[in-house]
């Protein structure tokens, strides 16, 4: 199935150093008129190997109500293994259009896995400068090997090797997300899924763009998702919107960037944020994301975690299969 590439439009506008019309958003969104260029806050950065386990939970829950996001170090997923999964990637975009579409999504629309660049109903017909690949890294009986590259040859090992280290971080957070809340060291990730939870791998490529001041790379969102745990590359373009305003996220080698999603919002009831976010581009550099996104199983149902539910507290959010959250969300329906 062809690809209309935002890398092949990227290449011709570059020469024309122009873009085309339904890449360009509406002045309220334009990053040049938007992002807040005085003094700002930082992002929250966690030390995952803090020995203070109370502070550890206490700088999580933080950042977790407060921002909906924060940046990890010290995470023990060795750099070789992030160096290897951005190899694999960056490899996989420099393939020819011919080789990529080779894992192009069906054209039936059924599968958000495999590559190309549509993703959310957009209203006003504009476009993302962004193309993108998507496929499940856990659990093995979900992983579908025919949208994993076969060139280059070091992918899917890079890609099966990160799944295990990820997981380990992931269930870490998840601990100390609950703790947080004064609950058990396992009701989110329980609430969320428990071991059938999916861990989806999506890499973004933003290829360098003429006018980034007047397009972005993935528009203002929250991931729909439980948790996101994201490797950029050098490149920045990752804004949050705090306090009223875009603020541009630091760039720290070799940290995970921890986006806190719809699903944990709803299991918290509210009590974590999810993240208000979007990407800008380069007009030098491509930038590149690898986001996973953990989520429930399809029919699996979230809702607030019962032991946050009393008189004072009671429910702001209904319990929903997440296939049907997800179908609601994407298509711009209200759930």
């Amino acid at each position: 199935m062809e690809v209309a590439s935002v890398q092949a439009i990227a290449s011709f506008s570059l020469t024309t150093n122009t873009i085309p019309a339904e890449f360009i958003r509406p002045e309220k969104e334009q990053p040049a008129l938007t992002t807040f260029r005085g003094p700002a806050p930082e992002i929250p950065t966690v030390d995952l190997s803090d020995p203070d386990q109370e502070n550890l939970v206490r700088s999580i829950a933080n950042a977790s109500r407060e921002w909906g996001i924060f940046q990890v170090v010290n995470h023990g997923i060795p750099t070789d293994v992030i160096s290897n999964l951005q190899a694999a990637g960056k490899a996989f975009f420099q393939l020819t259009q011919e080789e990529k579409e080779a894992y192009a999504k069906p054209p039936c629309g059924q599968s958000i896995e495999g590559y190309g660049n549509k993703l959310q109903k957009d209203l006003d017909g504009k476009k993302a400068w962004v193309d993108h690949l998507f496929h499940r890294i856990w659990p093995p009986s979900l992983i579908n090997y025919n949208f994993w590259p076969k060139n280059p040859p070091s992918y899917r090992e890079a890609n099966e090797v990160y799944a295990k280290y990820v997981r380990e971080v992931a269930d870490k957070l998840f601990t100390n997300l609950s703790l947080g809340l004064g609950l058990q060291g396992d009701a989110l990730k329980e609430g969320g899924g428990g071991e059938e939870m999916v861990f989806m791998m999506k890499i973004n490529y933003y290829p360098p763009c003429p006018r980034p001041d007047l397009t972005l790379g993935v528009v203002a969102h929250t991931d729909f998702s439980s948790l996101t745990l994201l490797v950029p590359n050098e490149v920045p373009g990752l804004q949050v919107f705090k306090d009223d305003r875009w603020i541009d996220a630091k760039y720290i080698p070799n940290a995970l960037i921890v986006h806190i999603g719809d699903q944990i919002e709803i299991l918290s009831n509210g009590k974590y944020k999810s993240v208000l976010h979007r990407s800008t581009v380069d007009k030098e550099k491509a930038r590149m994301s690898w986001p996973v996104f953990l989520e429930p199983p399809a029919e699996f149902a979230v809702g607030p975690v019962p032991q946050l539910i009393d008189e004072e507290n009671p429910p702001k959010y209904k319990a929903k299969k997440f296939k049907d959250y997800a179908f609601c969300k994407l298509n711009k329906l209200p759930q």
